[in-house]
């Protein structure tokens, strides 16, 4: 992560690394001169004294080099690379310039120049960032010396692309909490209240048989047989055939997720297709069933011709479709180059309206965020829904999961919140691998596309409408999209539970949910009020959508960080100034309790309250 900053604001600005838990230095094997896996190479290495090394992250190399600062020009220093992080320290600059970049993060290294370049500066590297931000580093000509930094850097960065693992399979951190028992299917749906007469919980999936890319666990009708859900496979893409994501507990009414049909340029039918969506519409007594296509009509249209398609009104005569005018993913990564372009490193301050409209990326916001509302609205109303986009792992999982958002209170703490990622989007198969192209030097691959972080920008979009309806705080989302790229964590490896059970997933990486849940108050909104029936609809015009300065333009010290309200810097305060009299209590209690006071003791009340007891009835006044 980087701070680049002048002297007012080098403490503001963002380090996703600030979430490092602080550990022993002497379990450190990196720290400990007599470890066997220190190397002779690393023990002549400086000391990396600014930054705690993560258990299992190991020193590489250290070089010194000179950081064209976007902000504050050419700055010498050092650059440590483990095979976690690159790390840079400013040598003699004031305030000194700090670089902290996790290698997922990373995205493409080249190299800046040649031997007989001309220029100050002008020979070294350039490493563009997942993160919405550049690096750029000088380094002298003579000698080929920017050769060992490069290929070990391009070495560590794309680990898959050159044999080796993931970094949080050479993690050996250890959290109180397990984070990979947050989500249990079976736990969720009872929770939901199923199975019901109307829906059952099948396992015919169990050994990815029906569907490699959907979860063991799926809920559907309890009129249809196993028989049934083969034969719908066949009619759909990718065998993703209609399940249930969700339940309105009164009226009935469900969001189901699938494919698109397979109608193909002869406009292919499925008797048993046709039947299954029936089937789905009749469970609660819908009149007609509302199937939302989250694409443009014209591409669905389109997709006819490589054998895909769109369920027609002369096939599916008790359903209803409808368009959301959603763009493919080739749309929304041109889209965030666009805003990079204008936010980084400089931001385009002359025109700055006319250059974020141009981007269209709170455009498509508006539109996924504008199709969600359309499913909860309709499932308010009793009318249950199905929802597709192509293959039904993209803007489908937008759309589900922002629904439930929007339905189920549930979902706004900050255990629903990792449950509804958990479920939607990484046991449903969002691609997160071919996404993001984790530890892949591929970096053209034309999967790459920013469509989960889209979804944390609406979600964000909503905290901001909808302050007090969040457990979860602004945090949460940065820290999520910044483990996004890191790969410390395993949450958001590999493309489907398929892949990640042959990779042994859960018994060989830490989740992220177990760093969260570790340190749950970090992540807490203090304005959170539950409500538990309410539905949130937020307003999807672009006169109330904002960019998210604090996560797009965050690496920007010249850019003024949005200070924390006075109201919730004071309840931090209060919050501090509470732990600290309980600190206190107790240590009274211990007095109280020695051998030296039994007198003091023995003439206390019998049923004297316990510290936890008194607190719970004092009461912090705003």
């Amino acid at each position: 992560m980087i701070i680049d900053a002048p002297r007012e604001s080098v403490e503001e600005v963002l380090m996703a690394s600030a979430s490092i838990p602080v550990y022993n230095p002497s379990n450190n094997p990196l720290e400990n001169s007599s470890s066997q896996n220190a190397s002779r190479e690393s023990l002549k290495m400086e000391p990396l004294a600014d930054v705690i090394l993560l258990p299992g992250e190991e020193r590489v190399i250290d070089k010194d080099i000179i950081y064209i600062c976007p902000f504050n020009g050419a700055v010498k220093g050092k650059v440590f690379i483990t095979n976690y992080r690159l790390y840079f320290k400013s040598a003699d600059a004031d305030p000194s310039v700090t670089l902290n970049v996790p290698l997922g993060a990373i995205g493409r290294v080249e190299k800046m120049g040649g031997a007989s370049s001309r220029g100050e500066n002008s020979y070294g590297l350039d490493i563009t960032c997942k993160d919405m931000r550049n690096l750029r580093f000088a380094l002298k000509q003579e000698g080929h010396s920017r050769r060992d930094i490069f290929d070990i850097l391009f070495r560590y960065a794309f680990p898959l692309s050159h044999g080796l693992l993931l970094f949080a399979y050479l993690s050996q951190e250890k959290y109180e909490e397990n984070g990979w028992s947050v989500y249990k299917p079976i736990e969720e749906f009872r929770r939901q209240g199923l199975p019901t007469d109307k829906w059952r919980i099948t396992f015919i999936n169990e050994n990815y048989e029906l569907c490699d890319t959907y979860p063991t666990i799926l809920v559907v009708p309890f009129k249809t047989t196993e028989e049934d859900l083969r034969k719908v496979s066949t009619f759909r893409s990718r065998g993703r055939i209609p399940v249930l994501s969700w339940i309105h507990r009164e009226n009935q009414a469900v969001i189901c997720r699938c494919s698109q049909p397979l109608v193909g340029m002869s406009g292919k039918r499925n008797k048993d297709d046709e039947r299954y969506l029936d089937v789905i519409r009749e469970a609660n007594g819908t009149a007609k069933l509302t199937i939302y296509d989250a694409r443009p009509s014209v591409n669905a249209v389109a997709n006819k011709a490589t054998g895909g398609g769109y369920e027609g009104d002369d096939t599916y005569q008790n359903a209803e479709l409808v368009f959301l005018d959603i763009h493919n993913i080739h749309v929304m990564r041109e889209s965030l180059k666009k805003l990079k372009d204008i936010v980084y490193p400089n931001v385009e301050e002359s025109h700055w309206l006319s250059s974020l409209e141009s981007t269209h990326w709170l455009e498509h916001i508006k539109l996924v965020l504008s199709g969600a509302i359309q499913v909860a609205d309709k499932i308010s109303g009793g009318n249950s829904v199905v929802v597709h986009c192509s293959d039904g792992w993209d803007r489908t999982a937008q759309l589900t999961s922002l629904a439930m958002l929007m339905l189920d209170s549930h979902y706004r703490t900050l255990r629903g919140f990792q449950v509804l990622l958990e479920k939607e989007w990484i046991s449903f198969g969002h691609k997160f691998a071919s996404r993001i192209g984790h530890g892949d030097k591929n970096h053209a691959d034309q999967d790459r596309s920013p469509i989960f972080v889209q979804f944390i920008d609406c979600v964000w979009q909503m905290t901001k409408q909808f302050p007090t309806a969040f457990e979860f705080n602004e945090r949460l989302l940065v820290t999520i999209l910044d483990h996004l790229f890191s790969c410390r964590f395993g949450t958001f490896l590999y493309n489907c539970e398929s892949a990640r059970d042959t990779n042994e997933l859960r018994s060989k990486t830490v989740s992220l949910w177990s760093l969260v849940n570790s340190d749950y108050t970090s992540y807490l909104n203090p304005f959170y009020t539950p409500e538990s029936g309410r539905v949130l609809y937020p307003v999807a015009s672009m006169r109330h959508l904002e960019l998210w300065v604090t996560y797009y333009i965050r690496w920007n010290p010249r850019i003024r960080q949005q200070q924390q309200s006075p109201v919730e810097q004071r309840y931090m305060e209060l919050l501090a100034l509470r732990d600290e009299y309980l600190k206190k209590l107790e240590e009274l209690q211990l007095t109280d309790s020695s051998p030296n006071s039994s007198h003091l003791s023995n003439s206390s009340a019998p049923n004297a309250a316990s510290p936890t007891q008194h607190i719970t009835h004092l009461h912090t006044p705003f």
